[in-house]
């Protein structure tokens, strides 16, 4: 079985020739995918279709010529740069993401090398064309043939990420037992075996940190050097949260993957959960406080990001993730059977209006999501295949049997 999986490591000292140099390839990458954009707006509205790829990368040699400074930088970066565009435009077509945006500056900047770059594991460095060796903060060992490397900014810090790739026996997980999961906002998860998680809520905990900044920053007069430095302040405490919320998935996740060979979990539209009920001027909505903060608490909590890392974990250490549709999984009593809105009056107590059968909600949840899974199984005439998550991970973008 073929693995691709990406490692993340922190530039360490890179000198200021190399900074420059780094910060020109990137707004480089983001001209050549902005002009492109924007010639295919222009083509669609006269015409109604796009440039082909083929045809837009015949164009990168006028542009060069057009702007010599594009030739200071490494060709195969701006290829990739029409070759994410593209990719967009597929993603979009094939409802996995929003139709692509225009970049800008100092937002999510970064380029990537196809080729010709040497990557030192020993010695925690890697060479880039055009920008020499750069140390990185070795936390780990990059298993397999490095295929690309992309060099992207956060927070102020470089990053550089190594997709690598090997060959891996088929893998055969350790346990054979299978959980439902229902995933809540009170509870982070909770497992039809009684076991649960309790949240982390890192935004939760910062917000008055949060508001104090932002006021801060409010007074300020905007691209002043004060105002900067308020905004980088809130940038820094706003990576700390992602930072602690992605730590804390990660470890549940693992937890999760590692002990339980099929894990059943609910087919959730996060978008639609998290959709704002503001309404319009002309028909407002009622409740749009209380509906802010369920919002706030459910993407606080990561719902999709837990599916997604169970997705490819559980494929790396040969177990099986199954969504099932999530319709009465908090309504359907596992005693007699009976659904109805009234077996859960709160949101953590069930008892059951016919039976009078009474546990906590998310465990008769969870319960009800395992049952659906076997029922899906046994009424599936062939094998299952778990479908490829839109979001692709940073560890591992998937494998391939």
């Amino acid at each position: 079985m073929l693995r691709l999986q990406a490692y993340k490591f922190e530039l360490l000292r890179p000198t200021g020739e190399q900074l420059r140099n780094i910060r020109r390839f990137a707004g480089a990458r983001r001209f050549v995918f902005n002009k492109a954009l924007a010639l295919n707006h222009e083509m669609y509205t006269l015409v109604g279709k796009k440039h082909s790829q083929y045809h837009m990368d015949k164009l990168l040699p006028i542009w060069k010529e057009e702007f010599p400074w594009l030739s200071e930088v490494p060709s195969q970066t701006l290829q990739q740069a029409l070759k994410d565009l593209y990719r967009g435009y597929t993603n979009f077509r094939e409802g996995r993401a929003e139709f692509p945006t225009f970049k800008k500056k100092g937002k999510r900047d970064s380029f990537r090398y196809p080729q010709g770059f040497e990557v030192d594991n020993q010695n925690g460095r890697v060479k880039l064309p055009k920008l020499g060796w750069m140390r990185y903060r070795k936390s780990q060992n990059t298993l397999g043939k490095p295929s690309n490397v992309t060099v992207g900014e956060s927070c102020g810090k470089w990053f550089i990420s190594i997709q690598t790739e090997r060959e891996v026996a088929t893998p055969q997980h350790p346990s054979i037992s299978a959980v439902g999961l229902d995933w809540g906002v009170a509870r982070f998860y909770t497992l039809s075996d009684g076991e649960y998680g309790d949240q982390c809520q890192p935004l939760k905990q910062f917000l008055p940190k949060l508001v104090k900044l932002q006021r801060r920053m409010q007074r300020k007069k905007k691209f002043s050097n004060n105002w900067k430095k308020a905004k980088a302040r809130i940038t820094k405490l706003h990576s700390k949260i992602a930072n602690i919320r992605k730590d804390f998935v990660h470890k549940a996740s693992n937890d999760i993957s590692k002990n339980h060979a099929v894990v059943f979990v609910e087919d959730l539209q996060v978008k639609s959960m998290s959709a704002s009920s503001k309404g319009t001027r002309e028909k407002p909505r009622k409740r749009v406080a209380q509906k802010s903060g369920l919002n706030r608490a459910i993407l606080d909590a990561s719902p999709f990001e837990l599916r997604r890392q169970l997705e490819y974990k559980t494929q790396w250490s040969g177990g099986l993730l199954m969504p099932v549709p999530p319709q009465n999984t908090s309504r359907k009593c596992p005693e007699c059977q009976h659904t109805s809105a009234e077996n859960r009056k709160s949101q953590a107590k069930f008892v059951c209006a016919q039976c009078g059968f009474s546990a906590h909600a998310d465990w008769v949840g969870a319960v009800n999501i395992r049952e659906a899974g076997f029922a899906l199984l046994a009424c599936s005439s062939s094998s299952h295949v778990v479908s490829a998550s839109c979001q692709e991970p940073t560890e591992g973008i998937h494998a391939q049997a």
